[in-house]
């Protein structure tokens, strides 16, 4: 592949392909001889060029799958995108376990490791933070109050604490009290509290929410203790008084999680959120599957990833439901790709045709083109469970967690099921970054990269530029997943990105 992208301003994917990828912009009357064609538009950086003539009506073909059909009869050398490349429904074969294949993991005297912190459960934090929650978005003030105070000035005396942090949000009340809308916000909070990166917690209320603190303890089985404390600001006093009996709860939290020390410990610890944002052209090229790459690393080496972001793998989930460990476990995916079918039907949303303005310009023509690309974030092994948003992640190995596309909502119900780590790819230049645990940025094209080095941990765009192979930059990934989870700060961390982008899923009526 490498020699072939140095020879050639285009990237084919698969021989059954008719189109191919600019990997630099290409004029209109340029040869491009490896296609035997001839540029009949200007042909953007990342956008695709018809290599044989198509019929209208005719199945677009990208990685060997149909990414929409031709609006028009299409000449050879003609630019493809959202113009001329149309969607349209198909039948699709799921095939439901036909292509499963059970990773190969290697003995555990032979796994990688890195230096992680071990909890009293067992379980493995990459990150030892206090966090501070809230029942309800009124008493957020609190929270954030109380976080200030223990900045890195006071937070000298122990320095085996990576923060303490507010984790704020807008619900809590005027919201539906019974089924998902409740039910999902508090386990997902309850999974942040008992979330592995997560040393100590205290959760501030207001007193009079509709998210009532005694009924979410009681329902997610929390119990209060030395480092998980709750306040009532109708109780103690009102605004002040919180504040400052938060501050004093806080400070009994410190000495303890202070007392940690990472030891060496198996990557079977590392839970690993995949996402994808700000995508381009190159984004199912270079970053999505090298970040495969190291997914099938990963995996080898007994640790878990988790594929989510449902309505950007609608269009290819045949191609996901073939890999299901089970037939109920392809079902499973099915039946959330019909609920968001349902959930969008009638609104103006990618799943439905258009994806956002940064996509469209950075050539992908529609969801199913870039759900192509992001399905490759997965890898190649077998896909073992399918969870809701916020669920606990309990099986090893490659899972998908139903979430929504939009990275802070959808990273945020991965990293309440247990991700202790998050990969983002990215080609437009996304800033996103997550605590408790860090976010590893994956850059897409060296321009970018370059532009935005400040926020960019690894470079995929030696693969666009034919320096590297997927292996090798899969490889540099997984090495990053090590260094980053034995407490090398990733980029985004280093900024102090991650506090705001904490959002639980509002999916039900407010009123």
């Amino acid at each position: 592949m490498s020699e072939v992208m140095e020879k050639s301003p285009v990237i084919r994917l698969d021989a059954a392909d008719n189109v191919a990828v600019a990997r630099v912009e290409i004029p209109a009357g340029t040869a491009v001889a490896s296609e035997g064609v001839t540029a009949l538009q200007d042909v953007p950086l990342g956008h695709k060029i018809a290599t044989r003539a198509i019929a209208r009506g005719e199945p677009v073909l990208k990685y060997a799958t149909i990414i929409g059909f031709a609006g028009e009869d299409i000449a050879p050398g003609t630019w493809l995108h959202s113009h001329n490349v149309l969607v349209d429904d198909f039948q699709k074969d799921y095939r439901f376990s036909a292509d499963y294949v059970e990773a190969q993991v290697l003995p555990e005297e032979e796994r990688a490791r890195f230096m992680g912190i071990r909890r009293k459960d067992g379980r493995v934090g990459t990150r030892n933070y206090i966090g501070i929650f809230i029942t309800v978005n009124c008493s957020a003030t609190v929270a954030r109050k109380i976080s200030a105070y223990f900045d890195e000035e006071r937070l000298a005396q122990w320095p085996n604490v990576d923060g303490v942090v507010a984790f704020v949000h807008q619900q809590g009340c005027g919201m539906e009290m019974t089924g998902e809308p409740m039910d999902l916000l508090r386990r997902t909070l309850a999974g942040y509290i008992r979330h592995p990166n997560t040393a100590g917690a205290l959760v501030c209320s207001l007193g009079c929410e509709r998210n009532n603190l005694g009924e979410f303890f009681a329902g997610e089985s929390l119990e209060s203790g030395k480092m998980l404390r709750a306040i009532t600001m109708q109780h103690v006093g009102g605004t002040a008084a919180a504040v400052e009996e938060g501050k004093r709860v806080i400070r009994e939290m410190l000495d303890e999680a202070n007392a940690i020390e990472r030891e060496p410990v198996s990557a079977e610890h590392l839970m690993v959120g995949l996402q994808c944002g700000g995508s381009d052209g190159f984004s199912g090229l270079s970053a999505n599957p090298a970040l495969g790459k190291a997914v099938d690393i990963l995996v080898r080496h007994g640790g878990t990833a988790i594929l989510s972001e449902t309505p950007e793998l609608y269009g290819v989930e045949h191609t996901l439901t073939a890999r299901a460990k089970t037939p109920e476990v392809g079902q499973k995916f099915i039946e959330r790709i019909n609920w968001w079918l349902t959930y969008n039907e009638g609104r103006d949303v990618q799943m439905n045709g258009r994806v956002s303005p940064g996509n469209n310009a950075g050539g992908l023509a529609n969801v199913i083109e870039k759900s192509l690309g992001g399905s490759k974030k997965g890898g190649s092994t077998g896909i073992n469970a399918v969870y809701e948003y916020a669920w606990p992640v309990l099986e090893k190995g490659l899972v998908i967690m139903d979430t929504p596309g939009y990275d802070p909502v959808s990273a945020t119900g991965q990293i309440a099921g247990g991700a202790n780590l998050v990969c983002f790819t990215t080609g437009r230049g996304s800033c996103f970054g997550s605590m408790p645990a860090p976010t590893i940025k994956l850059a897409t094209n060296t321009p970018m990269y370059a532009r935005m080095t400040g926020d960019m941990d690894v470079n995929c765009g030696t693969v666009i530029d034919g320096d590297r192979t997927l292996d090798e930059v899969g490889q540099e990934i997984f090495e990053k997943m090590l260094a980053v989870a034995s407490g090398e700060k990733s980029k985004s961390e280093a900024l102090g990105v991650g506090e705001e982008e904490f959002a639980p899923w509002p999916i039900g009526v407010t009123g």
